[in-house]
């Protein structure tokens, strides 16, 4: 296994605070533009030497997997233990997605990192398009299905496909905000609004997949 694999392959796995210096550094130049990014660019931004990321991260691919899950760590399903769920804590948990991500994508660093994986993924310049998706929208959803999962069986949700489900109540949080900003809409997300649309996401999907506990 290359050393990009083994960085950061759990969710409770969590870099080391000079390693996440690194890759808030190479965040930073996305966030920049101009020059490519390359690992003497990063090198020179971090401080650091090219031996070090590679020895780290094993190429520049493992490097931006590496970027994009530390950028993923920030969206969480819930704070709470999920084995014996009742509706309070099944609302609070989706609640916790809900606003996490909302923040996360509302981001600067997001908005620009998610419009240069669009662009290298239409012109194949490098496959930073499928290490976003892979360790971004799919990767979150394997953390928020064992919570939709638990409030199936606690009686709480009812649905057959746990993926459909899932895919409603990303659709209901993150509506059409990720592709406006995307193309440059200037939206005003404080943290109030953000707590209210999550909370208005969470209350549909419940509309929608909830039942009363038998």
């Amino acid at each position: 296994m290359p050393p990009s694999a083994a960085l950061l392959d759990t969710p409770t796995e969590q870099p080391s605070l000079r390693q996440q210096a690194v890759l808030d550094a190479v965040l930073s130049l996305i966030v920049e533009g101009g020059d490519p990014l390359t690992m003497d660019a990063v090198a020179r931004r971090a401080s650091c030497s090219k031996e070090t990321l590679y020895k780290w991260f094993g190429d520049r691919d493992g490097m931006l997997t590496a970027t994009v899950r530390w950028q993923a760590s920030r969206v969480h399903a819930g704070r709470t233990e999920i084995d014996s769920l009742d509706a309070a804590t099944l609302r609070k948990n989706l609640r916790d997605f809900a606003e996490s991500w909302l923040s996360v994508i509302a981001s600067p660093t997001s908005v620009a990192l998610n419009r240069i994986a669009v662009a290298h993924a239409g012109s194949h310049k490098s496959n930073l398009g499928a290490i976003v998706l892979a360790n971004g929208r799919f990767a979150i959803g394997e953390r928020v299905k064992p919570v939709l999962e638990a409030g199936r069986a606690a009686g709480l949700l009812a649905f057959d496909d746990t993926e459909g489900a899932f895919r409603t109540f990303f659709g209901l949080v993150g509506r059409d905000i990720q592709i406006r900003l995307l193309l440059g809409d200037a939206l005003s997300l404080d943290a109030a609004g953000i707590r209210s649309d999550a909370a208005n996401a969470v209350e549909q999907f419940l509309a929608l997949y909830g039942r009363a506990k038998p």
